[in-house]
């Protein structure tokens, strides 16, 4: 490793890694650790990070060859990133459950508000309010990696429907179908678990 990496593109160091130089992928690797940490902290336990960035990287390695456009190296790295987060949850979001007694007053009253107001824009912005990271980890937890990824990637960080989209691998028109269906299955979850335990007012 040398001040030669530096003035390297990304396209440069992957002919040199499909070309043999094995070593050569340090340089993604430590140019793109931090935004890959980035992704993985927004979606999964702190604890699970960087073992999940290891597996990342191995996989981006293994897939490289595939890679059709080099100069999007960062878009496709985060698109795997993002992946690797749904199988993180496809083994591990089911074993842990909670109820909606869990919850405290302040967020069964967030939670009343998300289900009393079904506009766009104020589902939107209920999911910004303080409460409501406990309350959708929980809800989170019952729905499928997929459901969960499209909730977070469009709701809780704001990406577009184009982006979201490309991260996860499906079209623009899939993915706005999914993101409906995904906030309908929330909602419903939600409103069930509120009727069995009591709905809070």
């Amino acid at each position: 490793m040398n001040d030669h990496s530096r003035t390297l593109s990304d396209e440069d160091i992957i002919r040199r890694i499909l070309d043999g130089d094995v070593n050569a992928f340090e340089y993604l690797l430590k140019g793109y650790q931090g935004h890959v940490l980035g992704i993985l902290k927004r979606h999964i336990p702190f604890v699970h990070v960087e073992e999940t960035a290891q597996e990342v990287f191995i996989r981006a390695y293994r897939a490289l060859p595939t890679l059709k456009h080099r100069d999007r190296f960062k878009q496709w790295l985060s698109s795997i990133a993002v992946r690797t987060c749904q199988d993180f949850w496809r083994k591990q979001y089911r074993s842990k459950e909670k109820t909606i007694s869990d919850l405290t007053d302040r967020q069964q009253d967030w939670l009343k508000q998300v289900l009393d107001e079904q506009s766009e824009h104020s589902f939107n912005e209920s999911w910004k309010q303080k409460e409501a990271r406990e309350v959708l980890d929980w809800a989170l937890y019952q729905l499928s990696p997929n459901d969960r990824m499209i909730l977070e990637l469009v709701y809780l960080e704001d990406h577009s429907v184009k982006e979201a989209a490309e991260l996860m691998g499906i079209s623009i028109a899939n993915l706005k179908v999914r993101s409906f269906r995904s906030r309908k299955k929330l909602n419903k979850l939600l409103s069930s678990h509120s009727t069995e335990h009591g709905r809070v007012s």
